[in-house]
């Protein structure tokens, strides 16, 4: 069936995904193959010392990333989208949404940004025995009743953003149970009940509001479950032509984490994968639980609910790209006319690969733009650190900012990978930092010290998984999420794999030792910036 047919017909599903820098719409047809695309450009603001998109901006950039779709459809087929087999939503993992009775948003959206949360998840930390990340919905809850916020007493529910779309659009307060497991840790598909026990037994909590935490959480769904229907308002919202019919069923949204396991056919034990873009985070499906709780390591799950090792990263690719946009700048003054940021990115890439020392030169770079837990920081502050003995070039320097960019995320794989001898048959990559063939892949492999994998398909990155995800709700067959996508969605798949040198791996070890050294550079830099 043509791509024309397919969406005449109403039989492509839809996944959306709403990321940091862009939101994108991806339709596919019954195999999972992309037939069109619409994106959206927006970015979070920093407000009263959080960062957040306003609601209006949720709700714009959701109609406005479907009506660059809709575009898409009429150039590429001549015809317009009335009616679809299935929609998914995702987003950015985590943060905090809180609704009133009426849901009504009680403050502005605190995304997975905000480092504002380090007493709460010490607290909880230590009372769970179990590591909860400064960015969970847990801790952002506790921390506005330690702040003594005036909104918490009036709420009715919480959400994250994924969950929230959701919502707007079908009226059902659910979630996908690994985006639920990073609001609360989950036994199955139920948020830990002795967890809400010790969390409702609190000082601060017990007898003090109206709500229990239990009723103010999500309902918990697996993939492959139904999770409501496009409503009249929803219709509405998403497609300002009017167009699009109500009734269409939706699969439960699922956060970047889970959509990204999807993309890179990684929910299967011993798969993993790492996405890199504005954040970077690694997933390990494990065999087994870990041996202990670490501040490293996030423990989450597949969309279908295995357990899962993740180690989540503030930063990665936005300080690389600032400077690419420097040298662009200077490309486009030095030859009077604009400079194509794709070549840019080819010839400084390449060229750091091509002629870069394997240690960098001496170079160091902290790619900070805000906190970085995993580290330590609660702020952040970009910095570039060489001395007068360093090798200083090109080569060097975009070296030493494509090494950090995975720095960090090389502090949790190696506890995985060492002090717990977790065992992976394939790593998986995709996001922004692969786009250049080979460059982002080599580094990678060099950080984990193992073979990293980049699809044809992984380009199309989370969009393409929830999309996926609607897909096998409606045609799973009894299949495992793992079995389908073996058989239906990657069989024929084209993967490239890399394994770094031992020079380069020696050579990355050699550049996080001077990180390390120069750790203490980057936290004066944080303290005393003005």
């Amino acid at each position: 069936m043509s791509g024309k047919q397919t969406i005449t017909s109403g039989l492509a599903s839809l996944g959306i995904e709403f990321g940091s820098t862009r939101i994108k719409a991806v339709l596919v047809d019954r195999k999972c193959n992309p037939i069109a695309l619409g994106t959206y450009e927006w970015e979070n603001k920093l407000e009263n010392g959080l960062w957040t998109y306003s609601e209006e901006d949720i709700k714009t950039g959701l109609r406005e990333c479907y009506g660059s779709l809709r575009e898409d459809v009429f150039e590429r087929y001549g015809v317009e989208i009335e009616t679809l087999a299935s929609i998914g939503i995702s987003a950015m993992m985590h943060g905090y949404l809180a609704f009133d009775k009426d849901g009504k948003l009680l403050v502005p959206f605190r995304t997975w940004r905000n480092t504002n949360t380090a007493e709460a998840a010490s607290k909880l930390s230590a009372l769970f025995d179990f590591n909860i990340p400064l960015r969970w919905s847990i801790s952002h809850l506790y921390q506005a009743i330690l702040n003594k916020e005036e909104h918490v007493s009036s709420i009715a529910s919480i959400n994250t953003l994924a969950g929230f779309v959701h919502t707007l659009l079908t009226s059902e307060k659910v979630l996908g149970v690994g985006d639920a497991s990073g609001m609360l840790p989950v036994e199955g598909l139920s948020y830990r009940s002795d967890m809400i026990e010790k969390f409702s037994s609190l000082d601060e909590v017990k007898g003090r509001f109206d709500w229990s935490l239990e009723e103010i959480l999500p309902r918990i769904l697996s993939a492959g479950s139904p999770a409501g229907r496009l409503t009249e308002e929803g219709a509405a919202l998403l497609d300002d032509s009017g167009k699009l019919r109500p009734g269409v069923p939706f699969c439960p949204p699922e956060g970047d984490a889970g959509t990204g396991m999807v993309a890179t056919n990684a929910v299967r034990v011993r798969t993993g994968n790492v996405s890199a873009g504005t954040s970077s985070f690694s997933m390990i499906v494990l065999e087994k639980p870990l041996s202990r709780p670490y501040e490293m390591i996030d423990m989450v799950t597949t969309p279908d609910g295995a357990p899962v090792a993740m180690v989540h990263c503030n930063n990665c690719t936005s300080e690389l790209n600032a400077w690419v946009g420097l040298f662009r700048e200077f490309a486009s003054l030095y030859t009077d006319k604009e400079a194509d940021v794709n070549r840019i990115y080819s010839l400084l890439y390449n060229n750091s690969i091509e002629k870069g020392d394997a240690d960098c030169g001496g170079l160091v770079s902290y790619n900070y733009l805000s906190g970085e837990p995993v580290t330590g920081f609660a702020q952040g502050r970009p910095l570039f650190v060489k001395s007068a003995t360093d090798s200083f070039s090109l080569a060097n320097f975009f070296r030493c900012q494509l090494y950090a960019s995975v720095a960090v995320l090389k502090y949790g794989n190696d506890i995985l990978f060492g002090a717990e001898g977790v065992k992976v048959d394939r790593i998986t990559a995709h996001g922004g930092l692969f786009k250049t063939r080979g460059v982002g892949q080599r580094v990678l492999s060099a950080a984990m010290s193992s073979p990293i994998s980049v699809m044809e398909t992984a380009s199309e990155g989370g969009a393409w998984g929830i999309a996926v995800l609607a897909a096998y709700m409606l045609d799973g067959q009894g299949l495992s999420l793992a079995d389908y996508l073996d058989s239906k969605v990657f069989a024929d798949a084209k993967v490239e794999t890399l394994c770094a040198s031992g020079e380069e791996i020696r050579g990355f070890e050699e550049y996080m030792r001077n990180y390390n050294a120069c750790l203490a550079v980057e936290r004066a830099a944080v303290e005393n910036k003005a």
